[in-house]
């Protein structure tokens, strides 16, 4: 009988690479799809000033699903399907740092904030460009203020009325260069860096400490797979609590086209209190438990079925 508490964790040196990333691609988009809809009621949250067009989440996903049908909430999916490459970037990153940082220090602890801040640095260089496109499509439909830049609109005859197609990426990517130039896309770099690198700093230890708490309440016989599948839901909740402030500034200086995180910080207090910065937080918890769920279960299966072969027999679900 394995000791309980006793959840190994599997490193990378431990992993058949190809497999690694041949299967990863595929839990990557996945993931992105289930959640993507949460993740756009977010963004419409966030932006929106105080309550003018939803009242909340279950709010703005029964209006969006009446006014845009289901395709309205994959506004901009296609654009963000390229995050794929930050997806495998972060895995890569955080594996890597990990295994250098362990020469330095045992502690699982340590290990996992360096290389969760470290991956999400590399992620966001990559990442944010493509949501600076995605989140103005997102926004497409929502009144003019709330977006500086507009697709074309196309006129199409549909049940003898003039509707209007959004979803032009080329549109909005032209627009940003023609009015920021290349830093344009790169608009709210900074308030991402300083949203996501500690969330994902502290997304990692969190996750190993619920797990290995987890693991000592519950039967020796308990699958570890499930025990960690709980644990990431509850350390994706603590991290997005702990960084929603950041979270709802990085929202405002993107669409906005902001170029102070400190303005935007003091506005958004000064208009709205601190009630503000807790905007789109149960948006953003609810798309992050599925979200954890699925990186969780997906991620740990990913690496059992990518293990060495002669390491198979060694590891534990």
């Amino acid at each position: 009988m394995q000791q309980k508490g006793a959840i190994q964790i599997i490193e990378w040196e431990d992993l058949d690479k190809r497999k690694f990333y041949s299967l990863g691609v595929f839990m990557t988009l996945t993931t992105r799809a289930t959640v993507y809809p949460a993740s756009l009621i977010r963004t419409r949250l966030q932006v929106q000033k105080g309550t003018a067009l939803y009242s909340g989440t279950f709010d703005a996903f029964c209006k969006i699903l009446r006014a845009e049908g289901v395709r309205g909430l994959y506004r901009g999916f296609m654009v963000n399907t390229f995050t794929l490459v930050s997806g495998q970037a972060y895995i890569t990153t955080y594996e890597l740092v990990r295994k250098y940082v362990s020469q330095y220090s045992p502690s699982n602890t340590v290990k996992s904030v360096v290389a969760g801040g470290a991956a999400s640095m590399v992620a966001q260089t990559i990442t944010v460009p493509i949501d600076v496109v995605s989140q103005h499509l997102m926004m497409q439909g929502q009144g003019e203020h709330l977006s500086r830049f507009k697709t074309k609109p196309k006129m199409v005859l549909a049940a003898s009325k003039n509707k209007l197609t959004f979803g032009q990426t080329r549109d909005i990517s032209v627009q940003i260069f023609a009015a920021d130039g290349f830093r344009g896309f790169y608009r709210g770099y900074v308030a991402s860096l300083l949203t996501y690198i500690p969330n994902s700093a502290l997304w990692w230890p969190f996750y190993h400490f619920y797990a290995e708490q987890l693991s000592l309440l519950a039967p020796s016989q308990c699958p570890h797979l499930i025990l960690q599948a709980v644990a990431g839901p509850m350390a994706a909740a603590t991290a997005s609590t702990i960084t929603n402030p950041m979270d709802v500034v990085r929202a405002r200086v993107q669409v906005e086209g902001r170029s102070s995180v400190i303005d935007t910080f003091k506005q958004l207090l000064a208009e709205e209190g601190l009630w503000g910065m807790t905007k789109g937080l149960s948006a953003r918890i609810i798309s992050s438990l599925p979200t954890s769920v699925l990186i969780v279960v997906g991620y740990e299966t990913l690496k059992r079925l990518s293990l060495r072969a002669e390491l198979v027999e060694t590891r534990h679900w």
